[in-house]
């Protein structure tokens, strides 16, 4: 635990060694199971080749009349627009050429205007193959995207200063390993309990270490944080039997069951709640590592006890929040489908015990079971730990006078009474 940016100075080398032996076989363990689950990418490339995509600038756009179509049950539906839009291709085959291609209609599709940058596909006609044909896939984001991203990495590191420029590092690496790791080693049929274990495993070993520093308030908030995903793993999986979900719950889980058909729904429903509670429960094990460290920093009296009680007061109050934050976070992602559930004129009863319904309240409970149990078992690692290398100083024994010095001290400040023997004394 060597770069400490604690106040309260380094540890001891007794708990710093108890830590690294705690820690060490856990992180060992991640990085063997990452290595025997890791995705193979040449099997990706042979099973899912990639749909070439090039860039394109929309430079003349022609409205026409929308052709005469048979009824349908819903008359006031508006097919357009209708019209060809002329592009400039940038890459591909037929780069720095123009080619025409109709105007994308239907719901969700992008609305050109002159000057557009725009993502194109090229399909084969159906009439002759020699002939390639350009389709409008999409609106191209990257330049409005990169400045947004520029604006947010620059608060944060105005603000944060290295501790803003270590989280945006860590929160690279926390794309890395679910880019390159979790989601394609779920995709190629690997459990996903496992790799999402696995995964945010080390997630928090890297971010933790990489944002808070190798101290060992970093690392109690490590050991809580994996204690409470085990325990949220493990409560996550005894709901999702008890209440038969079996991962259907949405369109989107149907469409991949479809497209990649080894995938276990089920597994990434509760691959899901992990990785959704990983982002919250570091939170909550570093604030409560933090309280413990600065509670004693203000008064290095307290017990261990007094610590935890202390401590737990301030984590009741974040949890308080927190909940709401992940009933919220859940609700908002899936805001659609709920509307579309909300919609269908059924009784509240059944609607909050359908399929998807029943997920979001699994997700959401198991989740804050986690958190809760964050609070005690981070508390009382940092309050043992935190007291183990930050004690008070002790006062020294005051020096022993000798004997005859108190004596004598003695006899110059007792004042001398004389008694008149004939009277007594008053």
């Amino acid at each position: 635990m060597g770069a400490n940016h604690s106040t309260t100075g380094p540890a001891p080398r007794r708990v710093r060694t108890i830590l690294v032996c705690a820690l060490a076989p856990l992180f060992a363990a991640a990085a063997v199971a990452a290595l025997l689950m890791w995705p193979d990418r040449m099997q990706d490339d042979a099973q899912a080749p990639r749909e070439p995509r090039y860039h394109a600038t929309v430079t003349r756009i022609v409205i026409e009349p929308c052709p005469p179509v048979p009824e349908t049950p819903d008359e006031s539906a508006d097919p357009g627009p209708c019209g060809t839009a002329t592009i400039a291709l940038h890459d591909g085959p037929d780069t720095d050429t123009t080619v025409d291609t109709e105007i994308p209609a239907g719901p969700g599709a992008p609305t050109l205007t002159v000057g557009d940058e725009v993502m194109v596909m090229s399909l084969t006609d159906a009439e002759d193959p020699n002939v390639t044909v350009y389709t409008i896939a999409d609106q191209q984001r990257g330049t409005p995207m990169l400045w947004l991203v520029a604006l947010f990495a620059a608060a944060i590191i105005a603000f944060g200063r290295w501790r803003g420029l270590a989280a945006l590092a860590g929160l690279a690496a926390t794309f890395a390993i679910l880019l390159t790791f979790i989601l394609p080693a779920i995709l190629q049929g690997q459990p996903p309990l496992a790799v999402a274990i696995t995964g945010a495993a080390l997630i928090m070993f890297v971010v933790l270490y990489l944002t808070h520093g190798l101290t060992s308030q970093t690392s109690v908030a490590v050991l809580g944080t994996l204690a409470s995903l085990v325990l949220t793993g493990v409560l996550g999986t005894l709901a999702i039997g008890a209440t038969h979900l079996t991962g259907y719950g949405s369109e989107d889980a149907t469409t991949l069951s479809f497209v990649a058909g080894d995938v276990d729904l089920h597994g990434l429903l509760l691959a899901g709640i992990i990785i959704g509670s990983l982002g919250v429960l570091d939170d909550v094990t570093v604030t409560q590592a933090a309280t413990v460290t600065e509670l004693v920093r203000a008064n290095p009296a307290l017990t261990r006890l007094q610590l935890y009680r202390a401590a737990t007061r301030v984590g009741r109050a974040h949890i308080a929040s927190t909940v709401n934050t992940i009933v919220l976070a859940y609700a908002g992602a899936s805001l659609p489908l709920l509307l579309l559930v909300i919609s269908a004129n059924r009784d509240t009863l059944d609607i909050l015990t359908s399929e998807f319904m029943a997920q979001e309240i699994v997700r959401s409970a198991v989740g804050t079971l986690g958190l809760i149990a964050a609070v005690p078992i981070t508390t009382g690692l940092a309050a043992i730990v935190t007291k183990t290398h930050h004690r008070p100083h002790r006062r020294l024994p005051a020096p022993r006078a000798d004997r005859d010095d108190v004596l004598a001290a003695l006899a110059q400040t007792t004042p001398t009474t004389t008694w008149d023997t004939d009277r007594p004394p008053t």
